[in-house]
């Protein structure tokens, strides 16, 4: 059993104002893993002061000591990776090999990043007589979610850390383990007290104390649209900077050619990585609507490859992350199917054989229209849509016909018409050709898929307050 029973504020773990324990359920087992210790406004409160205090002097810091301190982080990170693959694996669910081959290498990739970019990144510029200054905006607060931990706590940290900000991490409460573990990492890295603060806690405790807190000069926020709105309606009052990556339903266009039943597989084990909790899952697949009986038939194919079990074996699939997921996952799979939606593979219920633990059938639906709710909600699970299209102009015009704009996919043999479609589609990342994730590139969403921009040099920018000294140089 993991006990988080401590916040690490002001470079030492500390007891919480007043102790109120949550279980953090493995949802392999449905059983406790472990507790954490659920905070309040006045542990908040303790961490906002200790990073206040640091940043007088933290924000003054060298380019050279930040990048020093970086390297040191990214040591002590790769000593603990078996022990933050394990506690991803517990926590939420990912198959050992997915922890340890995806959730545990982007950590590390977004803290690289920002220290390589970090030693030529120009915080001023001359103008004339006037001179340009960004500066660190001061104190963050990040509310992370439990899907991708490790990469959404650290392409938050880690910018935060490049640019001279001291922050407070609220990390989701659903999986606490791993980001207990980054606050141990830090500490032997050495943060100096108060850089780096970390009290657990659900939303209404925590993270709403956090958003509205006077002294918190940004917040960024990760997680669902719905929480998003009330993450930004806090910050109005104190008119704090606020950015937040939420949610997604993004289309995977697929062209007519040759290559049309290979993009099909890619694109159905692609939605299935982690048990489709991804905020840029392709989860709309639009394909020539004359094609569509070779479409289900390659489905069909793939379905029994796509194994689902117990994530400490080799599966590729996990469960999903808790009851209460799974409950509005088989809802919104039964209310597809009572709409006409036709599933070619899953369904409602369990996969056979596995009747603990929060499992989900990938399910890919047929006979689906754009205007369906489950072609509208964002699924957060295992669940993909293949909706067919007549022309190219109406399937750019189906991916575009959404309230979100996080991610975009495009695939086809004729390079041009990929990037011509690519251009087109309202959102903040397209992937072109099943190209890889770029850590260098920035990352967002346009629309409800909400604002600013995370990885490379652009987040940068999201921590930085920029001051013009006129007559500078007269």
């Amino acid at each position: 059993m993991r006990e988080i029973n401590q916040f690490y504020i002001d470079g030492q773990w500390v007891d919480p104002v007043e102790l109120n324990l949550l279980d953090v359920i493995n949802p392999a087992t449905e059983k406790a893993a472990g507790h954490v210790a659920l905070g309040s406004k006045a542990d908040v409160d303790a961490a906002v002061a200790a990073a206040r205090r640091a940043f007088e002097t933290w924000s003054q810091t060298t380019v050279d000591e930040r990048v020093a301190l970086l390297g040191r982080i990214i040591a002590e990170y790769q000593n603990r990776a078996e022990d933050l693959a394990a506690a991803v694996t517990e926590e939420m669910g990912a198959p050992a090999g997915l922890a340890q081959a995806a959730q545990v290498p982007i950590g590390m990739a977004h803290l690289a990043t920002a220290a390589e970019l970090l030693k030529t990144y120009s915080f001023s510029e001359d103008r004339g007589t006037s001179r340009i200054v960004k500066e660190p905006i001061g104190v963050c607060a990040f509310i992370t979610p439990w899907n991708w931990p490790l990469n959404q706590v650290m392409c938050k940290v880690a910018p935060a850390i490049a640019t001279g900000c001291t922050m407070v991490l609220k990390p989701s409460e659903v999986a606490p383990f791993s980001a207990a573990i980054v606050a141990e990492i830090f500490d032997t890295a050495g943060v100096p007290a108060g850089v780096f603060n970390l009290v657990n806690g659900d939303g209404p405790g925590v993270g709403a104390a956090l958003s509205s807190h006077p002294d918190v000069d940004l917040v960024s926020f990760t997680g669902s649209t719905r929480a998003g709105i009330e993450v930004a309606k806090n910050a109005a009052p104190t008119v704090k900077r606020v950015a937040q990556e939420l949610g997604g339903k993004s289309p995977n266009i697929l062209l007519d050619d040759e290559d049309l039943i290979a993009n099909v597989t890619a694109g159905v084990s692609s939605m299935m990585v982690n048990s489709g909790q991804s905020c840029n899952a392709p989860s709309r697949m639009l394909v020539p609507s004359s094609r569509m009986d070779e479409v289900v038939e390659a489905v069909k194919e793939i379905g029994p490859q796509i194994t689902v079990g117990d994530p400490n074996s080799s599966v590729r699939l996990g469960p999903v992350v808790s009851e209460p997921q799974f409950t509005k996952i088989q809802g919104l799979i039964e209310r597809a199917i009572a709409d006409g939606a036709n599933p070619v593979i899953g369904g409602a219920g369990r996969p056979d054989g596995l009747e603990t633990g929060y499992y989900v059938q990938p399910t890919v639906f047929t006979n689906v229209t754009n205007d369906m709710e489950i072609a509208r909600t964002e699924v957060f699970g295992p669940v993909l849509v293949i909706i067919g299209y007549d022309s190219v102009d109406e399937a750019i015009k189906i991916g575009n016909d959404t309230e979100y704009g996080l991610a975009g996919y495009v695939s086809g043999k004729d390079l041009d018409e990929v990037r011509r479609i690519g251009s087109k589609l309202r959102a903040g990342s397209i992937g072109l050709n099943s190209a890889p994730l770029d850590p260098t590139a920035p990352f967002g969403g346009y629309k409800q898929s909400g604002n600013g921009r995370e990885w490379s040099d652009y987040a940068f920018s999201e921590f930085l307050e920029v001051k013009s000294l006129l007559g500078f140089g007269a």
